[in-house]
């Protein structure tokens, strides 16, 4: 009998199991409903490169036909057989002299499908390998980070853009600019302005906006923090207008020009016109100033606003289903996650997470970023915060202990290992020793590679970028070479340590660094001329994403008078084709989050390089505009 009841058990556990597996199975996360994303471009030698999306819910066995409008001529079909290998066609010369308009059908068993958007490059226009979006930039204002979201449910992404004007790292005193956010249409048409006034700071650590439809009615919700005196696009002020908790005293020091008294709130904006949605307190709230510091808690005394107002902000779908919006503070010493739920007009609080004590293992972590990814394979996202995960519900999944860094890469680096891999970076700070670079399990915490030890490494990559070394490379200051992921020496150094970008044809990434991208031992094969990259040193693009054409990406950057912004894409044919990267959920998360202060490249939730397997199907359904 003893035994029947354990054999029951075992088929009952198994039938659980079973039955959890296809609940799992059939939870699918909402996301974007994108259209073809047609792009079309004149080429110098007077061809067109055309480039469409394949989206993440299609079969594999879909194919293509291309047509091409010249004037007022019918339209005309180009390729001859269908096109099954890639999602881009090069058309021969043609007559530029009229309008010349672009549009695919997809095919199924046989059957053409309904036509795309057109993409029309107008008569006489010049061979140009950007789109050119003019801006109304503010008077002293710089256009800097960049977010998308489909903010009218059409299908097509639009813009948010940071103006910036005087920003000011949370150590240094001194009065800033404002925030000023805009929105756009990739046509250049302008939306509306929030502004959120000048009891919010300007600089890299203060101001983290997220971009998301996070209510699942298929238009995006731009989110961030607010205070008395932020206006939105309707010109409607949040809380009080009169107030002005800057500290204006110019003989106060390091506190002159800072902002540490007075509420704070978190708030909702509609993506479609930068009304105000709602808004509520900011969890956590500041006080106590000097309960943020860093060095496990024994950091001595910062009360003056260098520590308390270090933000961090990502998107996750902690059940699955739905995206949540997670704001951060704190990462030296006290760190706090608070999740929020955006649903039928209502903002709720779902969990927050506290360190609370300075001798927490979860304390002193974050990074200057954050990732977000599914690193137990349940569905649900966990958020990689610097050396700690946190898991969906908001407890601490595991900490690393190694402390804080400028960057953090995770990814599938190691293709014939299961699940995702972590590279970070991180400082040696004082009274502190340790690797300053690592590479750890993302579901487990277990620690596969630790360098530079006891060194101050301030900036470090992974990626593949060398075909002739399987699965992903890591490099960093002071790595002496371009590293595999046991990190064996397998070549020199790559010539910048910053940003990525996939834009040739072969399914390795380039380095993209300030206005320009190099191939790994090939050298430049791109620059944007009379444009510029952001934030200093850090040389980064306003945005670099699959936001249209194939599935390779695009980069954003500034043109030098700060009046346009210009959206490059690639115009090299591949035969590699894939799905739009902004389907598979960790890389869309991943763009959302690059703007979040020290920006760093999305990566995919899958092994994307030289070698790879099939690109699995991401386990997603499209929502459309209520």
């Amino acid at each position: 009998m003893i035994k029947l009841v354990h054999k029951i058990s075992i088929y009952q556990a198994l039938i659980i199991i079973m039955l959890l597996s296809g609940l799992q199975a059939r939870a699918q996360r909402q996301m974007e409903n994108l259209d073809r994303g047609v792009i079309a471009i004149r080429k110098a030698n007077d061809s067109v490169y055309v480039g469409w999306r394949m989206l993440g819910t299609e079969p594999d066995e879909i194919a293509f036909n291309i047509y091409r409008q010249s004037g007022n001529e019918k339209p005309i079909k180009l390729n001859k057989t269908l096109i099954k290998e890639s999602t881009n066609f090069e058309d021969g010369k043609l007559n530029f002299g009229v309008d010349n308009s672009y549009f695919v059908r997809a095919v199924l068993k046989g059957v053409e499908q309904e036509k795309s958007k057109a993409y029309t490059i107008k008569a006489n226009s010049p061979a140009q390998q950007y789109l050119n979006i003019p801006l109304r930039t503010p008077p002293g204002y710089t256009p800097n980070d960049v977010s998308v979201g489909d903010l009218d449910g059409d299908g097509e992404y639009e813009l948010i853009v940071h103006m910036t004007g005087r920003s000011i790292d949370t150590p240094s005193p001194g009065i800033s600019g404002i925030p000023i956010f805009q929105a756009y249409k990739m046509d250049g048409t302008f939306l509306w302005q929030i502004s959120l006034g000048r009891n919010i700071r300007e600089g890299a650590h203060y101001t983290q906006f997220m971009v998301y439809d996070l209510d699942g009615d298929g238009i995006a919700e731009f989110a961030c923090k607010t205070a008395d005196g932020t206006i939105d696009g309707k010109g409607k002020v949040i809380g009080d207008s009169t107030k002005d908790y800057r500290n204006l005293n110019r003989n106060s020091g390091s506190l002159y020009g800072k902002v540490l008294d007075g509420p704070e709130y978190f708030t909702i904006f509609s993506g479609r016109t930068g009304e105000a949605l709602a808004t509520t307190n900011y969890i956590p709230n500041r006080y106590p100033l000097n309960g943020w510091n860093g060095h496990g808690g024994n950091g001595g005394s910062d009360s003056t606003g260098n520590r308390v107002d270090r933000f961090l902000a990502c998107v996750a779908y902690l059940d699955g289903i739905h995206p949540c919006v997670v704001m951060c503070r704190g990462y030296y010493g006290r760190t706090v996650l608070a999740a929020w739920d955006w649903r039928n007009g209502k903002l709720t609080s779902r969990w927050v997470f506290d360190s609370k004590n300075g001798e927490s293992p979860f304390s002193g972590q974050g990074n200057h970023n954050l990732c977000v990814a599914d690193v137990d394979h349940d569905g649900k996202d966990e958020i990689i915060y610097g050396s700690m995960v946190v898991d969906h519900d908001g407890k601490g999944l595991f900490s690393t202990g190694f402390r804080h860094g400028d960057a953090i890469h995770v990814g599938k680096l190691i293709p014939g290992r299961p699940g995702l891999q972590v590279f970070g970076i991180h400082e040696i700070e004082d009274n502190t020793t340790g690797p300053g670079a690592t590479v750890y399990d993302a579901a487990t915490g277990e620690v596969l590679y630790k360098g530079s030890m006891n060194k101050d490494v301030g900036r470090g990559v992974a990626e593949d970028i060398d075909p002739t070394n399987p699965g992903a490379e890591m490099w960093y200051s002071g790595s002496n070479g371009l590293l595999n992921m046991k990190g064996e020496r397998i070549g020199d150094n790559p010539p910048s340590t910053n940003f990525l970008i996939w834009w040739d044809g072969d399914l390795s990434r380039e380095l993209l660094d300030g206005n320009h991208i190099d191939k790994y031992k090939v050298g430049r094969i791109f620059t944007a001329e009379g444009c510029l990259s952001n934030n200093g040193s850090k040389s980064t693009p306003a945005l670099s994403a699959d936001l249209f054409g194939d599935w390779r990406e695009e980069v954003i950057f500034r043109t030098a008078d700060n009046k346009n912004l210009r959206i490059y894409t690639t115009t090299i044919p591949t035969n590699h084709r894939l799905y739009t990267l902004m389907h598979d959920p960790q890389y869309r998360l991943g763009v959302a989050t690059q703007n979040v202060a020290y920006n760093q490249p999305p990566h995919t939730g899958f092994f994307l390089g030289t070698g790879m397997e099939k690109a699995p199907k991401p386990n997603i359904v499209l929502i459309k505009n209520k």
